[in-house]
């Protein structure tokens, strides 16, 4: 499976008077994560963009397992779940420098016309992203 990996230094801005990690922070480092993982694959969020495409959130699901704390570095760790052409599930695992898994979960996107925010088809309209998706998938087929 094709995993791609990035690491996040928490900041003392994103935990509580504890020092643990606010539960929202999670959100955003499965962003920086999403973005990682594209540009892994040989593409830029924001080039889709400017082509007037756009990949919102349609549904996410985080699972708190372990703080993560201020001063630790932690690994954010994203793959493809899940590809039809239309809609991109990507898993996520956010991992303290100990090895504890804090965070698990998953985020569904589609891609939409960014005038009529419409569903689009990834294969007809981002070919190139459709090729390298089913080859991620494979990937994760072969490995399972």
């Amino acid at each position: 499976m094709f995993i791609s990996s990035t690491k996040i230094d928490v900041r003392y801005a994103e935990t509580d008077q504890m020092g643990v990690v606010y539960h929202a922070n999670y959100l955003v480092w499965c962003e920086i994560g999403r973005t990682k993982i594209i540009e892994d694959i040989g593409f830029k969020y924001a080039e889709m963009e400017k082509d007037g495409i756009m990949s919102p959130v349609v549904n996410i699901q985080l699972n708190y397992k372990f703080p993560a704390r201020y001063g630790e570095t932690v690994e954010v760790k994203t793959w493809v779940e899940e590809y039809t052409g239309v809609k991109v599930v990507y898993g996520y695992e956010i991992v303290n420098e100990a090895g504890k898994v804090c965070v698990t979960g998953t985020s569904e996107h589609v891609c939409v016309d960014k005038k009529s925010f419409r569903p689009i088809s990834i294969k007809r309209k981002l070919p190139e992203w459709h090729e390298a998706y089913e080859k991620v998938k494979k990937q994760q087929l072969i490995s399972e």
